[in-house]
């Protein structure tokens, strides 16, 4: 503690007496200049959030701070626009993407660059929307359906026979065994093929 009397204020610089004394990340201030650093709030020590040297109250850190995007710090179901320049955020425009115009890439890129054929549309399939079922590579949405009904499926839901993808009632239906309890009546039980 350093001569007259108390520590120094962490905003005011001030010398702070026990009785007006609040401790925050090991550092004194008065109870007056304990305020959040944006909005000027009175913090106390479950409204506070520190930053470096500098105190702010949750939702102004999280604002300044925290996650950006959908459901972040403005509460559900609202979308802010508000990209943080009141609180010193600056942004920086990203370059924008230029894709290469080589017509013929080397043997190394078409080895590994390449991408697999969808089994349904005959389209590339890239590895962000690619599913494998029955063997072959599907996209994810529109082509990994049911040949039967176009039900889309997932890699649990899906049943395959001769590189044909079904849902499991379709392929039930048209593969599956017949005979009592199946809908042909009582005594045999035949497989088709």
């Amino acid at each position: 503690m350093p001569l007259g009397g108390g520590n120094k204020c962490g905003r005011c610089h001030k010398t702070v007496y026990f009785a007006e004394e609040v401790l925050c990340d090991g550092r004194s201030f008065h109870r007056s200049c304990f305020l959040c650093m944006v909005c000027g709030k009175n913090l106390d020590s479950t409204t506070v959030a520190v930053h470096m040297d500098e105190v702010y109250c949750k939702g102004c850190y999280g604002k300044k701070y925290g996650p950006k995007g959908y459901g972040y710090g403005q509460g559900a179901g609202t979308l802010s626009m508000d990209k943080g320049e009141s609180l010193g955020i600056t942004h920086e425009e990203p370059a924008p993407h230029h894709p290469t115009s080589n017509p013929n890439p080397s043997k190394l890129a078409q080895k590994f660059g390449g991408s697999d054929k969808c089994s349904r549309c005959g389209k590339a399939v890239y590895a962000a929307e690619k599913v494998i079922g029955a063997g072959n590579s599907w996209h994810k949405v529109g082509c990994f359906t049911c040949a039967t009904c176009n039900k889309s499926l997932e890699s649990t839901t899906q049943a395959d026979k001769d590189g044909e993808i079904y849902c499991k009632a379709c392929y039930g239906k048209h593969f599956g065994p017949k005979g009592f309890g199946y809908g042909q009546g009582a005594g045999a039980l035949s497989h088709t093929q």
